[in-house]
């Protein structure tokens, strides 16, 4: 029995485990399987921001300037 699967990893951990299951011979991940991005930042930052009307921000920005 064969199944495919795509899978997020998130954590660098993950994907040594998933090399040594391989190396078993458990299972076989493939090479656009190993495309690492580096996410972190996005992560950390999703969400941390909210919406606001572009005048807002240009008012705050102007504000930090000193303008």
């Amino acid at each position: 029995m064969q199944h495919t699967i795509k899978i997020d990893i998130l954590n660098e951990k993950a994907l040594d485990l998933l090399k040594n299951l391989e190396n078993l011979n458990l299972i076989r991940l493939h090479e656009s399987t190993l495309q690492i991005k580096d996410t972190s930042a996005i992560r950390f930052l999703k969400g941390k921001m909210t919406k606001q009307p572009i005048e807002e921000v240009e008012r705050q920005l102007k504000e930090l300037r000193g303008k």
